[in-house]
């Protein structure tokens, strides 16, 4: 396997890993989950385009397309979670 993209999947997986972090804080400072951190779902897109060009590396040696598939369907959803933090996160 080519190391190039072996490393792009390892770093997407840890910032992935690492995305979940300033949410948990937010929940635990202020007892609620009622609010989204964009900060961390930025994290999270970040990883998830990381680990796509992976994925269509993997689908360019006809292996992974299951990969390919529901990353990018995990990359859309990430997409539009971030879109609707950004135009309604300020509302109360």
């Amino acid at each position: 396997m080519n190391i190039f993209f072996d490393t792009l999947q390892l770093i997407g997986g840890i910032i992935l890993t690492s995305g979940y972090i300033p949410q948990i804080i937010k929940v635990i400072r202020t007892k609620s989950a009622r609010d989204l951190s964009l900060s961390m779902f930025g994290m999270v897109l970040i990883g998830l385009v990381l680990m796509e060009v992976y994925a269509i590396n993997l689908a360019t040696q006809n292996v992974g397309w299951a990969f390919l598939i529901t990353n990018s369907g995990g990359l859309i959803a990430s997409i539009i979670l971030c879109t609707l933090i950004i135009i309604y996160g300020k509302a109360k």
